[in-house]
């Protein structure tokens, strides 16, 4: 169709999309679908959040236009938690950028700083929605491997052939899909890449809260003098379960922010205030709530994982994340294996080369769904016998 423009006619369709029409067709029939992939939180976003919505939006002011950079007092409440949670100081006026979600300031960040020509570090596998935004941006993708021998953390002393063109690199951690975590000491060799190579990092950190086993995501931004060259993404979505809410933040490198604040200041009008007030509310909050959906999780998480062991399903144990990142049964690729599950057991899991060519061999499970259907999942897959399978082989 001549009305489609080039950008739009060459983009894939974005998985999940796919995925839910599929569900769709399936439930039509009759199938009790148990979906595991997409990582869309289905814990109640809590109340004391929801009461500060219905609170400010009968304020007839709230229903005004919002300020193009974020509402202030939403700004400084990001500032409180930085300083709380990581000991980072952030400048609201400067260095901190209100969005409607993390992937949407994702996707305009790349309008913001490329041009034609320009290339960008991508992680292989990876969240699928990176390589989209850098394509519509017209820009190229180069991508870096993560693999298990090295946890999926990048591996910045084997990247040696690092061009001029290259100006972002996308680090995301706890990881989508693979789950990785990291210490400080990967953001500290980020930074001094980033110092090398002259390039931005921007680091996706939507699931820094969700933890478990005592274990505290860094940000990059402790890192010394990472403002310099960092960006960090932050988003409400996973750990208060506010997907639906789209509120998030950029913060880092002033430079940055401000071209990103510049171009969605010509395209978007903000975040809905009431959104923005009930989001502070959130974030300095004690966030006991984050804990207690934690501890949710991870019981969901270590009833999945031990599933899987028992069946002889290699996986790590996730110390982060909503995710299972586990290899698929010799014999099979990701797509069969996923194809399988949905076929023979209606479970929906995400095939590992819907990722990157690196995810090949490996499947992804979000444990988004009660402790009681992941049995159930348990079961159903226990009755396909996958171990015939490793006997094959």
């Amino acid at each position: 169709m001549r009305k489609v423009s080039d950008k739009v006619k060459n983009l894939p369709p974005y998985l999940f999309a796919k995925l839910n029409e599929r569900k769709k067709e399936l439930t039509e029939q009759g199938v009790d679908v148990i979906d595991l992939g997409i990582g869309a939180p289905d814990l109640p976003t809590p109340d004391f959040v929801i009461n500060e919505l219905i609170r400010t939006v009968q304020k007839p002011e709230n229903h005004r236009y919002p300020a193009y950079d974020g509402n202030a007092d939403y700004k400084e409440a990001v500032a409180h938690f930085y300083k709380q949670h990581y000991n980072v100081d952030l400048n609201p006026e400067t260095e901190i950028l209100a969005l409607i979600g993390s992937k949407e300031g994702i996707a305009h960040l790349m309008q913001a700083m490329l041009n034609p020509g320009d290339r960008v570090l991508l992680p292989n596998p990876g969240y699928p929605v990176y390589q989209t935004a850098v394509q519509m941006a017209g820009a190229e993708v180069e991508k870096f491997s993560l693999t298990e021998d090295y946890h999926f953390t990048p591996q910045f002393d084997q990247m040696n052939a690092i061009t001029d063109e290259v100006k972002l690199m996308l680090l995301n951690y706890p990881g989508n899909p693979t789950s990785a975590t990291v210490n400080l000491n990967t953001f500290l060799k980020a930074v001094t890449f980033a110092k090398k190579h002259n390039l931005i990092i921007a680091h996706d950190a939507a699931y820094d809260l969700v933890t478990f086993d005592n274990y505290k995501s860094p940000s990059i931004l402790q890192a010394p003098n990472a403002k310099d060259y960092a960006i960090e993404f932050g988003s409400l979505s996973k750990s208060f379960n506010m997907t639906g809410w789209r509120i998030g933040y950029v913060v880092g490198n002033e430079k940055v922010i401000n071209s990103l604040a510049t171009l969605k200041s010509n395209i978007d009008t903000g975040q809905f205030t009431p959104i923005q007030k009930a989001a502070i509310k959130a974030l300095t909050s004690d966030l006991s709530s984050v804990k207690k959906n934690n501890d949710i999780l991870q019981d969901r998480m270590e009833t999945m994982h031990q599933g899987l062991m028992d069946m002889g399903i290699k996986s790590g144990k996730p110390r982060g994340s909503i995710f299972i990142w586990a290899k698929v049964p010799k014999g099979l690729t990701s797509s069969e294996f996923a194809e399988r599950l949905l076929d023979e057991a209606g479970i929906i899991v995400t095939p590992g080369n819907a990722f990157g060519s690196a995810g090949e061999g490996y499947f992804r499970v979000a444990i988004t769904v009660a402790k009681e259907r992941i049995e159930e999942v348990i079961t159903r897959m226990k009755k396909l016998d996958f171990q015939e399978v490793y006997i094959k082989e």
